[in-house]
């Protein structure tokens, strides 16, 4: 990002995968000025990435961001994921106050994941939507496939395959004899279509979502009579 312009970095001080769109609002938000350069300022809190962005807004920035970047996540936000991800609830949060968002996420969930090859689209992608803006509550949700041997195809704008996790509840005991559980899972995808997030990302092409924050079902408005 900074090979484009000024960066204002608000960063959650530990991993928050899975805080989907959490706010907090019983303990206090701190915010701390880490690091800071020509064009470049850094700063932590102990909040959700939706309060990031807030407190962005209310107590760092003194004028309207041109852009929110949020990513590069660890680990897969295609699909259905996205109502689960962090990383994807700051670049809607954005969105909802009329900002330009993109998220960005690599589909590698490896501690040592390689993340060289995704550089060159995350400049153009984001260059484009800082020259050309976004519509009126439209954010992005871009993924890239993990790194292989193959380069990447290309880009492509798809829609948000019809997927779903399915979880699994590990049950244990603590040394107090009381059950606790730890929740895994798998991802099921069952959307066999060719216009999906999920099957641009196995045939090896950047996918980009268009995404909003109206979660009406206007098809059906004028279908439901109660």
């Amino acid at each position: 990002m900074r090979e484009l312009g000024e960066v204002i970095v608000v960063s959650t001080d530990q991993p928050m995968s899975g805080m989907s769109h959490a706010v907090t609002i019983q303990t206090p938000l701190r915010i701390n000025l880490i690091r800071q350069e020509e064009g470049f300022r850094e700063y932590r809190t102990n909040g959700t990435p939706v309060d990031a962005v807030k407190l962005a807004k209310h107590s760092v920035l003194d004028k309207k961001p041109d852009l929110v970047v949020s990513g590069i996540n660890h680990g897969s936000n295609a699909s259905i994921n996205i109502i689960y991800s962090g990383t994807m609830a700051a670049v809607l949060e954005a969105c909802i106050d009329g900002i330009p968002a993109i998220g960005f996420s690599l589909c590698d969930y490896y501690p040592d994941a390689d993340f060289s090859h995704v550089h060159a689209f995350l400049e153009r992608i984001t260059a484009k939507v800082i020259k050309q803006g976004l519509p009126k509550g439209v954010a992005l949700n871009v993924n890239f496939p993990k790194k292989s041997e193959e380069a990447v195809k290309g880009i492509k704008v798809v829609r948000q395959a019809e997927a779903r996790w399915v979880e699994d509840f590990e049950e244990r005991t603590d040394p107090y004899r009381r059950k606790y559980y730890w929740m895994g899972g798998h991802f099921v995808n069952g959307d066999e279509r060719e216009d999906t997030d999920e099957k641009a990302l196995h045939d090896n092409y950047v996918s980009v979502v268009p995404v909003n924050v109206d979660f009406t079902a206007h098809e059906h408005v004028n279908s439901l009579n109660f």
